[in-house]
């Protein structure tokens, strides 16, 4: 659920008040100072020293905080930013990436996007430090990021890693009690699927995160804490090309909802070689998309 962080808003637009009757070059005080001026903790101080520095209001320099700039009416923040849970951040992104059709190599404006995202810069700046352990985006010799492409060799390294970690949870679920809350989800999941499938002329985009949500599923039965992490990056690629080759978007995406039915189908039958038959049917299709995404988009390397 996200939240809305007052006591950041307030602590930096009396930050803001404190600087505007300062003189340029003159030091704040220290954090612990400010703290207790602000009414904040320590953590909110740097939040709001962060702010003002990415402002270009303060210039930070070890533990000197000298005053740049005075503040004009714009710095104001009229209204407490969303800060999102790491979960909802990576929503966010994903569909800004999706809608959006960005493409390799575009420079990520930190600031702009976390206005877009309603989420604080810091948050930002830690989920793509996080994404960049994947190569997803990369940092730039001077400074920022940048979203970076995928090869064929990276798209066919993830893709089979992706198969060992579904089939895996494959052999699981087919393992699993009847009263087991995966067989109501997967309920669910059949009838959201039959629906879009009707409305597909119009909604293909909306398969997108139906897919996500689908592999999600069959994932969770598994509790492991590095398969989640990976998780991440595989819908992240998978979702990401999923619709870069817009010729034949919405028979694809047909296709698909199709091969998930007859995936529910095999699960539910509870044969291991069906379920993992269904699986392999199903995962090679993906794969073959994305690659095809790579060469349509001439992202080959």
């Amino acid at each position: 659920m996200a939240r809305t962080n007052i006591r950041f808003v307030s602590a930096y637009n009396s930050a803001l008040r404190d600087c505007r009757e300062m003189n340029i070059g003159d030091l704040l005080p220290s954090e612990n100072a400010l703290a207790m001026r602000l009414g904040v903790s320590r953590t909110v101080v740097r939040s709001v020293l962060a702010k003002l520095d990415e402002q270009g209001i303060v210039t930070l320099e070890g533990r000197d905080k000298r005053v740049r700039r005075h503040p004009v009416d714009d710095d104001h923040l009229d209204g407490p930013p969303v800060l999102l849970t790491i979960e909802e951040l990576e929503a966010r992104f994903l569909d800004w990436v999706l809608r959006m059709d960005v493409p390799q190599g575009t420079a990520l404006n930190v600031t702009q996007l976390s206005k877009e995202f309603s989420v604080a810069t810091h948050t930002l700046q830690e989920f793509l430090s996080s994404l960049s352990r994947f190569g997803i985006v990369v940092r730039r010799p001077g400074g920022g990021w940048v979203l970076n492409g995928f090869t064929r060799d990276y798209a066919l390294e993830l893709s089979d890693f992706r198969a060992v970690l579904e089939l895996n949870s494959v052999r699981a679920l087919v393992a699993l009690p009847p009263h087991h809350g995966i067989w109501s989800q997967l309920d669910r999941l059949e009838q959201q699927h039959r629906d879009l499938l009707e409305r597909i002329e119009t909604d293909y985009h909306d398969f997108s995160q139906l897919d996500e949500q689908f592999h999600a599923a069959i994932n969770g039965v598994v509790t492991n804490r590095f398969v989640k992490e990976f998780q991440k990056v595989i819908s992240l690629v998978f979702h990401y090309h999923f619709q870069w080759n817009k010729s034949d978007e919405r028979s694809r995406n047909a296709s698909a909802i199709t091969e998930h039915l007859e995936y529910i189908d095999a699960l539910r039958g509870r044969d291991p070689q069906a379920a993992e038959a269904a699986a392999r049917r199903h995962l090679a299709t993906s794969k073959q998309t994305l690659l095809t995404s790579l060469r349509v988009n001439s992202h080959t390397g």
